[in-house]
């Protein structure tokens, strides 16, 4: 049975076949070493050539003398066609998937390019993952959240930690730019190294799809994986959902890799019960969480629009929380990363106190305070059942003073198409007057969107507008509010630029809804803020 007994991390890697195998030494990071030393753990169909080498990289436009370039396939590029390129810029040696030689001195192939990318990085950085204790959280809404709390807990309980995810990475004290949710292995590997050198013992991760099913994260070992919930997203990359729940599955099957030590999984989710069938099938310890059943659950529970209480009941003792994030979307979150903190090894006062002192995740249900007599939210809300989950927060939020619900939404261009009407419905069932507006169109037209939209917003039969324009529509929707109303400014959250055909511009949901407030005449205030998902 999990929590007090916690066993000791295990770090060792399954390693697959291969052509060379040699001993490694933990190297820092400014070093050199042999391209057969690099090449330790991958998998080889040839090689030659065995320089020093200094450095690897997958971008030729990054390549400096006496780097390993490693040229790989990827879904909208090929890094073989620029083996050229990273020659002329001082590559000593190649690494390929393409399954031709390359005209270099020292090459090797490979049947799978960023399985050898994670296992070189690996090597070249001195296996840094292997000496931090790594969650990895996966699921379609609220790992953001799962993550900061956790990350919030490990800290109460005296622990360095580094966290990768969506909004930003926390690494070392230093607050860096998240551009996807789960990096590629080389600057993963490097995020490890900078933490451990900063003395962390600990890593948080968001694990994606599109990273699972790509094998960004092979050779992880992952002491404790959480699965949040599966609803519809993605299928624009997945196709189907079965799909979508396999690639999520792969982070429970370990990916060039043991598997999980411990797998905290939702109980409520009609996934859970199949993912948890797989795990223990694999040797995983499965810990359950969910509103009123599994290991962890919730009794005595309040949500106000002030935060939430309630008990925590783990299989050991009864854990009194309280928090500022509000909604039954954070119990769940809450519950996650308690049951993953108890997998850590955590004590109760640790999660308490994590719980109790994270007040806010960027983007997450964050109130943008001028001074207004009604309440304007920014949330990342991007699927049906995150605007479900918005909404109704936002509707217990306005309740008691008889307010309405105003949400401003778009639909992301390039991606499922079939989920736009779903989004337009909860997003008309949830609200009183919806402003249907632009996401991120990227290279598709922002009219097309809407129409698509339109149809899920008719048939929930609520009042709406449309405005292309985001900035235009943000303005509209806070010029209907009224005293005890809400705004709810959903899609983009923590989102800094806006994705159009002709590139991507500055655009910030919470600056810009400030900026409209004070047009208005309401005096600025430091925002105060909460979570949804």
């Amino acid at each position: 049975m999990l929590v007090n007994q916690i066993l000791a991390r295990h770090s060792g890697i399954r390693r697959h076949a291969v052509t060379v195998h040699l001993a490694f030494i933990g190297l820092q990071y400014n070093h050199t070493m042999t391209f057969l030393d690099l090449l330790d753990g991958a998998e080889l169909l040839a090689q030659s050539g065995n320089p020093q080498v200094t450095g690897v990289e997958y971008d030729s436009r990054r390549v400096n003398p006496g780097d390993v370039f490693v040229a790989m396939q990827g879904g909208s590029s090929d890094g073989n066609r620029f083996v050229a390129q990273a020659i002329a810029a001082g590559a000593v040696a190649i690494l390929t998937d393409s399954g031709q030689i390359p005209s270099a001195t020292a090459w090797a192939t490979v049947p799978h390019g960023r399985r050898a990318l994670a296992v070189l990085s690996a090597n070249f950085l001195g296996r840094p993952a292997e000496k931090l204790a790594i969650t990895g959280i996966t699921g379609t809404n609220g790992k953001s959240t799962t993550a900061y709390l956790l990350e919030s807990i490990l800290s109460a309980a005296g622990r360095k930690s580094a966290l990768v995810g969506t909004i930003e990475y926390h690494v070392a004290g230093k607050v860096l730019p998240a551009p996807h949710t789960t990096p590629e292995a080389l600057e993963l590997q490097r995020l490890f190294r900078d933490a451990v050198d900063a003395g962390a013992s600990e890593a948080v991760m968001e694990v994606s799809s599109h990273a699972l099913a790509q094998q960004r994260v092979y050779g992880l070992c992952f002491d404790v994986a959480v699965f949040t919930n599966l609803t519809r997203d993605h299928l624009d990359y997945h196709t189907t959902m079965e799909e979508y729940f396999s690639a999520k599955r792969i982070l429970f099957a370990g990916c060039g890799a043991r598997v999980p030590r411990v797998a905290v999984l939702n109980a409520d989710d009609e996934y859970g019960e199949p993912l948890a069938k797989f795990c223990k099938g694999g040797g995983s310890e499965v810990v359950s969480y969910g509103l009123s059943r599994g290991h962890f659950h919730a009794v005595r529970l309040e949500v106000t629009p002030r935060g939430t209480r309630f008990d925590v009941v783990t299989p050991h003792e009864t854990i009194p929380v309280t928090s500022p994030l509000i909604g039954r979307v954070n119990v769940y979150n809450i519950l996650a990363a308690s049951a993953a903190a108890f997998a850590r090894g955590c004590n109760s006062d640790a999660i308490k106190t994590g719980i109790r002192t994270l007040a806010r995740v960027p983007g997450r249900f964050e109130r943008v305070d001028c001074g207004q007599p009604f309440t304007v939210v920014v949330d990342y809300a991007h699927t049906d059942d995150a605007l479900r989950n918005l909404t109704g927060i936002a509707r217990e939020f306005v309740k008691s003073d008889g307010g309405r619900v105003i949400t401003v939404f778009g639909c992301g261009g390039d991606r499922d198409r079939s989920k736009r009407p779903l989004m337009g419905e909860a997003a008309g069932k949830g609200s009183d007057l919806v402003v249907l507006t632009s996401d991120n169109p990227r290279s598709e037209d922002p009219l097309g969107i809407i129409n698509d939209a339109i149809v899920g917003l008719q048939r929930s039969g609520a009042r709406y507008k449309t405005q292309p324009d985001r900035r235009a529509a943000i303005r509209q929707a806070i010029g209907e509010a009224t005293a005890g109303d809400i705004v709810l400014i959903a899609g983009k959250g923590h989102e800094k630029v806006q994705t159009m055909s002709g590139g991507s511009v500055p655009f910030d949901d919470k600056q810009v809804a400030a900026d409209v407030l004070r047009e208005m005449g309401y005096e600025d205030a430091s925002a105060t803020a909460g979570v949804s998902a």
